[in-house]
């Protein structure tokens, strides 16, 4: 059977192609629209710590025998460690100065980071192993479905959700978007504000790296994987709404379907469609599809 004269197959492959590309997008996304949201800084570094996150699963793997269900806890960990490092000596220096400050600082360290992986690894890319339990395939009759691109889909959801969830739904998250709005206030009954800028930063870093290790064994970990993906990243985050987190979720899962269709279409505008819809969008809504008209 085909579909718009494609074969059915290789239609719903590409499609599911899409949707996971969607996952890593809505992920990458989220954690930019936290620091975003939250802090007012538009972490330029955020591909550097996918690409770390991805890296501290395999290094963990070749030298420490670290299995991938470890490394999914070890990485966020790890990065958001190195976040807290960043935020503590270099970003809470800028918090008072334009916006644009934090975006070259961020930029910068994503070009050392960048470099010193190159340095040390190469640009060759690294291949790590699908665990055991989630290697293989399903047949749902209509497609074979990888088992492990069906978990990276489920975990991106249920991370992504249950984030959205933590801040827009509970007194935690009302406490962190009080502290950034009237740090003083918060203050004032006792609240820690500097602490709680410090672990929202970290919590977006470990997001970054939960999704390189995630991505680790669908494509292969190499230092340039970061800065390849951060640009459309940041598309999707203006087209969703700079600070909007369940539109930085939405609109990555959307533009990863776009983009995988596309590719079925018409593959050579494959690569520009989303942002060609970021112009359309920014023309038509400068604040983004989910974000709030000044």
């Amino acid at each position: 059977m085909d579909i718009f004269g494609i074969p059915h197959q290789a239609f719903l492959g590409q499609l599911m192609l899409g949707l996971v590309n969607g996952s890593f997008y809505a992920m990458l996304s989220l954690g930019l629209a936290v620091i975003f949201g939250l802090l007012g800084i538009v972490n330029f570094a955020h591909g550097a710590l996918y690409m770390i996150g991805a890296y501290v699963a395999w290094l963990g793997l070749e030298y420490l025998g670290i299995n991938y269900w470890a490394a999914l806890l070890l990485a966020p960990l790890v990065v958001g460690a190195l976040g807290v490092v960043i935020e503590r000596t270099l970003l809470k220096q800028l918090y008072k100065l334009d916006p644009l400050y934090g975006l070259l600082l961020t930029f910068g360290l994503a070009l050392i980071a960048e470099g010193v992986f190159r340095e040390q690894f190469g640009v060759s890319g690294q291949q790590y192993p699908v665990p055991e339990l989630l290697q293989g395939a399903t047949n749902l009759g209509f497609m074979v479905l990888p088992n492990y691109r069906a978990w990276v889909i489920g975990a991106s959801l249920v991370v992504c959700l249950g984030t959205w969830f933590l801040i827009e739904k509970t007194p935690l998250g009302a406490t962190l978007r009080a502290g950034t709005e009237n740090p003083a206030l918060v203050q004032a009954f006792g609240i820690n504000v500097p602490v709680m800028v410090m672990l929202t930063y970290a919590a977006g870093a470990g997001l970054a790296a939960l999704a390189g290790v995630l991505a680790a064994p669908v494509i292969q970990v190499t230092p340039l994987m970061g800065s390849n993906l951060i640009i459309v990243v940041f598309a999707v985050v203006v087209i969703g709404g700079m600070g909007s987190i369940l539109g930085s979720i939405l609109t990555g899962l959307m533009l990863g379907l776009v983009e995988g269709l596309t590719k079925v279409f018409y593959p050579e505008a494959s690569s520009i469609v989303v942002f060609v819809i970021m112009a359309i969008v920014l023309v038509l809504r400068p604040a983004g599809l989910f974000g709030k008209e000044k």
